[in-house]
């Protein structure tokens, strides 16, 4: 995490707020996060749609599991970088 947050130049603390569905990221930020992950944004949103409909898909509409607004457990995030794609080092980072 750590990675992506310094490559899309956004705190690891606010990042890891994101993750976990406590903050609400302006799509600025989605397509930094993104970027860093080797993805463009509509590619991320994409997997997003993907894997919570995955991962809802199994709880009954109105369940306790199925209708939170935060990322289920179970969840893959972050999605894996694109296949051959590393990450760069930081700006300034050594």
């Amino acid at each position: 995490m750590k990675d992506v947050a310094d490559e899309a130049r956004i705190s690891m603390p606010y990042l890891s707020e994101v993750e976990r569905g406590r903050k609400e990221a302006s799509s600025e930020v989605l397509a930094a996060a993104a970027h860093a992950l080797g993805l463009s944004l509509g590619d991320l949103l994409s997997r997003a749609q993907g894997e919570l409909t995955r991962v809802t898909s199994r709880y009954p509409v109105g369940s306790r599991r199925g209708a939170s607004p935060r990322r289920p457990r179970d969840c893959a995030w972050p999605p894996e970088p694109v296949a051959g794609r590393r990450l760069r080092p930081a700006r300034g980072a050594g």
